[in-house]
């Protein structure tokens, strides 16, 4: 026991040796430190490349805008300079051609079809066998009608006159002024209607040799001093002219029909004569079948001013006389008339005096004036020789 108490009190005696603090050091934690460290380098960089590759790409981006802003900047002023320039085209091509005359003949210059906005129907005579009749180098040509042929008609400036200078035809004038194309009544009535001996139905009546002698006999007594001065060398000519030295028959009465609001057209009878177009139709069914070999022309009327309650011009496409319809409607049912019967049909409402040059070529409303009856030859003469141009 004291060996053991000595060795204590021994060993408190003996202090402890200057050791050096050893630190621990765990790899574990130390490896998760330096990764750590490392993570937060890698994060930094990665932030640092992240907002380079943003402001690269940014840049591209900006790039890339800047050269479809520019690309688009020029297409835009590509198109107003083309613009621009078109515009200023049109202003000095007005400029220099503003109040020059129009050469038809240059417009005209190809022949047939150069009228396509109208309803021209320009259709060859042909025959049973197909085949055009043979042309004996002689032009005979008998005109039915009003006022564009019955005025100055014995007049170098008369219509019928300018056409036999432009064809070298020869034209029977068988107008009558004051005439309707629709007759006032149904039947021959020289008492109350006498002027209806001078419509197109019984005219052709007289030419083909129906026996209404006596109708027109009638009518001098009745009309007396009142009869047009035509009267009597129409009728002789109808009577005494062997038609079948005839090669066209033109037909053309103007707008007087629209202006007394006379009936246009009926669904039930086609050959009403009391109508525009049933009276058209039924003479020139009467020639047909009489004289096959004549080739019609119908023309049209030419426009015409309407006349209001105040006696004032007004357009003919905006009034209408009675329950009729506009002028225009006149004449398209006239042209589908006109291809019903299979003949040749030249608009002058749209193709030679117009609403738009009317008041060039009207002595009035209604009337030609020599220039407006010019015109109208020219177009009878397109017609007539339309199948004889080069490209015809």
């Amino acid at each position: 026991m004291k060996n053991d108490k000595d060795f204590r009190e021994q060993s408190s005696d003996i202090s402890a040796p200057d050791i050096p603090d050893i630190r621990i050091i765990d790899l574990e934690a130390e490896e998760h430190s330096e990764s750590s460290y490392g993570s937060q380098e890698n994060d930094e960089d990665n932030e640092d490349f992240a907002e380079d590759y943003e402001d690269d790409s940014e840049y591209f981006q900006d790039e890339e805008r800047e050269g479809k802003k520019h690309r688009f900047r020029i297409n835009m002023h590509v198109i107003l300079l083309l613009t621009a320039v078109v515009f200023v085209a049109l202003i000095l091509y007005r400029f220099l051609h503003w109040g020059v005359k129009v050469d038809l003949d240059e417009i005209f210059q190809d022949g047939p079809g150069t009228y396509s906005d109208t309803l021209d129907e320009i259709l060859p005579l042909i025959n049973d066998s197909g085949e055009t009749p043979a042309d004996d180098g002689v032009t005979t040509i008998v005109a039915f009608g009003n006022a564009p042929f019955a005025d100055d008609r014995n007049s170098e400036d008369g219509l019928a006159s300018m056409i036999e200078d432009l064809t070298g035809a020869t034209v029977y004038n068988c107008a009558v002024s004051g005439s309707y194309l629709a007759a006032l009544s149904p039947q021959i009535d020289s008492q109350n209607y006498p002027m209806d001996a001078f419509n197109f139905y019984w005219l052709c009546t007289l030419a083909t040799g129906g026996p209404i002698d006596y109708f027109y006999e009638e009518v001098w007594e009745v009309m007396g001093d009142d009869l047009p001065p035509e009267a009597e060398e129409v009728y002789n000519t109808l009577k005494t002219l062997d038609f079948n030295t005839v090669d066209v028959i033109t037909i053309m009465y103007d707008a007087s029909d629209y202006l007394a609001g006379h009936e246009m057209y009926s669904d039930q009878n086609s050959t009403d004569i009391m109508q525009f177009t049933g009276n058209m139709e039924a003479g020139i069914e009467l020639l047909q079948s009489t004289y096959p070999h004549i080739r019609i022309i119908v023309m049209s009327p030419t426009y015409a001013f309407a006349v209001n309650e105040q006696g004032e011009y007004v357009s003919s496409d905006m009034y209408t006389y009675g329950e009729q319809d506009v002028l225009s409607t006149y004449v398209i049912r006239q042209y589908a008339s006109a291809a019903t019967r299979s003949v040749s049909f030249v608009d002058n409402l749209y193709g030679t005096i117009t609403e738009d040059n009317a008041s060039e070529y009207l002595t009035d409303n209604l009337h030609l004036n020599v220039a407006g009856r010019r015109l109208v030859a020219e177009r009878f003469e397109y017609a007539l020789n339309y199948y004889n141009r080069e490209d015809g």
